[in-house]
């Protein structure tokens, strides 16, 4: 099997697992609790904070666990919603956001706030320049992902924050879910953000665990109360495997990171130079500096893209559509929507989404794959 979905979710690595597996049988002990087996877990999780921490290149005291990418772009979001209520009502959002950010905004509607949408470019990347027309008195955030899932574009994080300098009050939020161990830490970690939301599963690591970057000084209000864990800030007794097995992926996945982008970004490019060859394919990423190695989104022309993937899976190819492809009415909230691609284009786009140890011979047999699938598409419709 060739597995190109990678931004959906990624394989266990083996060690991550095996940390796992050896954590869950050998500690028992709650972190909360006072005798010895808690402090066993306790001190486990504090070593995986740190461990976190150095790899991003902040401290350990700005690294909170969740359960995942979706509960912490909720947790930033309401929980600044409800912290700072009494200054304004008003969030920004990008017209690219991931449905965790853009529904949770959404909900806040219904609570009074209001919520504007800061528009991107045909490629996909968020307008800075008017970002500022957005802002007002009662702006209290501004949420812009590090990383599209569905094109790969990276987002102008760094211009965004010089623009938030001359409003210190405001929160930064970035869900750099897709960014890890991609880009560099440095393109959605700059000194103006505020929060930054991360998922495990999203690099190796095993599902139903996450954390987020709080920097220090920023305050948020807990959407989980009960026996007061994380520091009073997120209640719930931790995932200590899963923790233990995160830490463990985020530094294999930060290890010899410019090797992998380069060798990701090698096979990009081959497939978007043989995708380009068909006069029918249309390439909605780009193989650029603002762009991801790991994401290729592409349509056949008057082929629906849930087609094409389950054409694909028949050949033992995994791949995925994009938001705007399962059907009509999910075009108007996509990415290719916000782009301005039109309605029957965007509904062709798939994607392949690459990790570290993809092939340049699996990149040739999908290209094999998607020769022969394209001619029985031409002769259908011919």
């Amino acid at each position: 099997m060739i597995y190109f979905d990678n931004s959906a979710t990624t394989a266990i690595h083996p060690s991550v697992l095996d940390a796992y597996m050896k954590t869950s049988q050998r500690i028992m002990g709650n972190p909360s609790s006072l005798h010895h087996l808690g402090n066993q877990a306790s001190r486990l999780l504090s070593e995986s904070r740190k461990q976190i921490a150095e790899g991003l290149s902040v401290t350990p005291e700005e690294i909170f666990f969740t359960s995942g990418g979706t509960e912490g772009d909720n947790w930033v979001i309401k929980g600044t919603a409800i912290e700072k209520h009494g200054f304004g009502k008003h969030i920004i959002i990008s017209a690219v956001e991931h449905s965790a950010v853009s529904k949770a905004a959404a909900q806040l509607v219904e609570f009074g706030f209001e919520i504007s949408v800061l528009p991107v470019d045909k490629r996909g990347r968020a307008k800075v320049e008017e970002l500022e027309s957005l802002i007002r008195k009662d702006t209290i955030l501004v949420s812009v992902m590090g990383v599209n899932n569905e094109m790969g574009a990276i987002q102008p994080i760094k211009e965004i924050g010089e623009v938030l300098e001359a409003y210190p009050t405001i929160h930064f939020h970035v869900d750099a879910v897709q960014a890890l161990g991609k880009v560099p830490v440095s393109n959605y970690l700059t000194p103006r953000v505020d929060f930054a939301t991360f998922s495990a599963h999203k690099f190796h690591g095993p599902k139903g665990v996450g954390f987020i970057y709080w920097r220090k000084g920023r305050r948020i209000a807990p959407l989980l109360n009960g026996g007061g864990q994380e520091g009073q800030k997120r209640s719930g007794t931790e995932n200590v495997a899963g923790i233990v097995a995160m830490a463990r992926a985020v530094r294999l996945q930060l290890e010899d990171q410019e090797l992998k982008n380069k060798r990701e970004a090698n096979i990009k490019e081959y497939l978007m130079d043989s995708l380009g060859k068909y006069d029918k394919v249309t390439l909605f990423s780009e193989d650029s500096e603002d762009f991801a190695p790991h994401i290729i989104c592409f349509g056949l022309k008057d082929i629906k893209g849930e087609v094409l993937v389950h054409a694909f899976e028949k050949k033992d190819i995994i791949i995925s559509t994009t938001s705007a492809c399962s059907s009509k009415s999910k075009v108007s909230g996509s990415t290719l929507h916000a782009m301005g691609v039109a309605d029957d284009k965007a509904i062709t786009a798939v994607r392949a989404s690459l990790n570290a140890e993809s092939t340049m011979v699996e990149a040739e047999q999908f290209m094999v794959a998607f020769n022969q699938l394209q001619e029985q598409f031409s002769k259908i419709n011919s």
